[in-house]
């Protein structure tokens, strides 16, 4: 039966629209039980704490980006760009965007999709690679925000899609512009790759088997073979750390500070990051960038996230048309290892016809 209203809802994490929402935000961060594993209310003071103390320090980094974060506009960005591509995929498209720790949350968002009356509601999360401290905690304040509005529509959650070929040729064509650039700047000298991903504390990446780890590695090795690059031709490193805890490693100002000493050119190409947000026009343009020039990187190429790239748009509109066709609660389009237990499509999670 054809579909007359679909809802498509794209998730985020968010980030603050000014200087006061950056303490309500970084605490929104910190009392998710999926980033701070404790109990309350110990979880609820540690946020209190943590969000207070890095308040200055995050509203510094936002000053570089007029006060606030630029990622509602880049996800509504990428949502319009999404609902033009689904054109005819049903009577009626909507995109939607629900972000996880700041305005518009899950609540509001489901509101207005229940508004909206769908006879289905796809939840694409912009996280290609699954972990639990993203794309689980976004789908689980979700399932609290649509019980709130009384949203009722079938669901389905797309899983991950770390190697889906529209994520893959949209990066290898960046990253093959950013190689040319880097080649043009240093011509004496071969540019060292690196691909760049969020970081993930190590008790995360390694409690019940977080699959996170092991989507960013195949996604750099589906890209380095569209880029006709072999295994030892680039290099996966972790960056965005806080806190003394240890996270998954190589970090990714270590081997930019690595690179820049041997005079070698540096390519960095975001691959768990589709929209450009503070992690990479801060961290990664202002202060990785600052640090490799004065060392004496002959070239720092940083380059775009996939953004509304065309590829990666068509990309996500496969996505939702094969999931819908699918018909499954979860629909992965990605593979995971026998050790990684958190992964949601194994029989401990969600079974087949399940909604979310």
């Amino acid at each position: 039966m054809r579909i007359k209203r679909l809802a498509v809802v794209l998730f985020n994490l968010g980030g603050p629209d000014g200087a006061a929402a950056v303490e309500p935000f970084l605490f929104n961060l910190f009392s998710d039980p999926a980033i701070v594993r404790l109990p309350n209310p110990l979880r609820w003071l540690i946020a209190k704490l943590i969000s207070r103390r890095r308040a200055p320090i995050a509203r510094r980094i936002y000053q570089h980006l007029g006060g606030g974060s630029p990622l509602l506009a880049n996800t509504k960005a990428q949502a319009q760009a999404l609902e033009q591509a689904l054109a005819g995929a049903a009577q009626e498209v909507r995109v939607f965007t629900a972000m996880r720790y700041w305005h518009p949350l899950s609540g509001e968002t489901a509101a207005a999709v229940k508004a909206f009356a769908p006879d289905r509601v796809l939840l694409l999360p912009l996280y290609p690679q699954y972990s639990t401290a993203t794309t689980a905690s976004s789908a689980a304040a979700w399932r609290a925000g649509a019980s709130g509005a009384g949203l009722s529509a079938p669901c389905q959650l797309v899983c991950c899609y770390p190697t889906d070929p529209g994520l893959v040729d949209a990066l290898a064509e960046l990253a093959r512009a950013g190689l040319a650039e880097a080649a043009a700047k240093a011509p004496a000298m071969m540019p060292r790759l690196i691909f760049t991903a969020h970081g993930l504390p190590e008790r995360i990446a390694m409690a019940g088997g977080d699959p996170y780890v092991e989507h960013v590695v195949a996604t750099c090795q589906a890209v380095g073979v569209r880029l006709g690059i072999g295994a030892d031709g680039w290099e996966l490193a972790f960056q965005s750390r806080v806190g003394p805890m240890r996270w998954v490693g190589p970090y990714t100002d270590e081997l930019i500070v690595e690179a820049a000493a041997a005079k070698q050119p540096i390519v960095l190409v975001p691959v768990a990051f589709v929209s450009e947000h503070s992690e990479t026009l801060v961290e990664l343009d202002i202060e990785y960038r600052k640090r490799a020039l004065e060392l004496g990187a002959p070239a720092y190429i940083r380059v775009p996230t996939v953004s509304t790239h065309p590829r990666f748009i068509r990309g996500l509109a496969e996505i939702v048309l094969n999931a819908l066709e699918d018909g499954r609660g979860v629909v992965a389009f990605g593979r995971c290892s026998a050790q990684a237990h958190a992964c949601p499509c194994r029989p401990a999670g969600p079974q087949t016809g399940e909604t979310v």
